[in-house]
């Protein structure tokens, strides 16, 4: 395994740090890099990967936030005794591009998806007003003229919470709002008459998915949200695509 190159070029795209990130991970995970092993230094990764020093830095940087490696004075960086029992997180810094955005939306459509269903054979009247709570919350910013983007989070997550089982909502939470990342949205370019119309569709879309878990349908409540977060995705595309 020594004589085994444990780095590759990067393709030279938009997202060179979460690229790097992404490589050490794996080599980390793999095992190529054992626990308190000591990483190459920044040179070598350079020369190795054809990336620049500071998006070397940048992720290591983001490696050692996650707790997969540290860093000694003098010594250079070390992989962590116990790196891979770290907490999987997502944060704003690694939403680098729509890309990332879309990729989060596709965790998103195989999570929620499965909640709706169970939300459905599984509510509480609590629940239900739980949901019909962040709803109202999410029309009102709207009509304050907000984005709502944290109510849209309290809403999606409450659907989480109906389906009985505590690891959804904790999954979620691990996320936090980035999980509904307005950011990389047209929302601001929008003239008033298109973010109305925008908004209105969200919001049936939202109301239809309540109305479908209250009615115990399962299978609709699944399709519901996952048309929901598709449609998502395919704004997303067209906005990365410059349509």
């Amino acid at each position: 395994m020594a004589d085994r190159p444990l780095f590759k070029a990067i393709a030279q795209t938009p997202n060179l740090r979460s690229e790097l990130v992404d490589t050490l991970s794996a080599q980390i995970e793999a095992g190529d890099l054992q626990p308190g092993q000591r990483l190459p230094t920044e040179q070598a990764i350079m020369e190795a990967t054809g990336v620049s020093r500071t998006i070397v830095r940048e992720a290591l940087a983001t490696l050692r936030a996650k707790g997969m490696i540290t860093t000694r004075q003098g010594l250079g960086a070390f992989v962590s005794s116990d790196p891979v029992s770290r907490a999987f997180s997502i944060t704003s810094s690694d939403l680098e591009s729509i890309d990332d955005v879309l990729h989060v939306i596709e965790l998103r459509i195989g999570i929620e998806t499965e909640a709706a269903g169970l939300a459905a054979l599984r509510h509480t009247d609590e629940d239900l007003a739980r949901m019909e709570g962040r709803l109202d919350a999410m029309d009102d910013a709207i009509r304050a003229n907000l984005y709502g983007a944290e109510e849209d989070y309290a809403f999606h997550r409450s659907i989480l919470l109906a389906s009985g089982n505590p690891y959804y909502a904790r999954l979620f939470d691990t996320f936090g709002s980035v999980m509904v990342p307005r950011q990389w949205t047209r929302l601001a370019h929008m003239t008033d008459s298109e973010r109305k119309r925008h908004n209105a569709r969200i919001g049936r879309e939202h109301r239809a998915i309540l109305a479908a878990i209250r009615e115990g349908n399962e299978r609709v409540a699944r399709r519901l949200l996952r048309d929901h977060l598709t449609t998502s995705a395919r704004r997303f595309a067209l906005l990365r695509d410059g349509n």
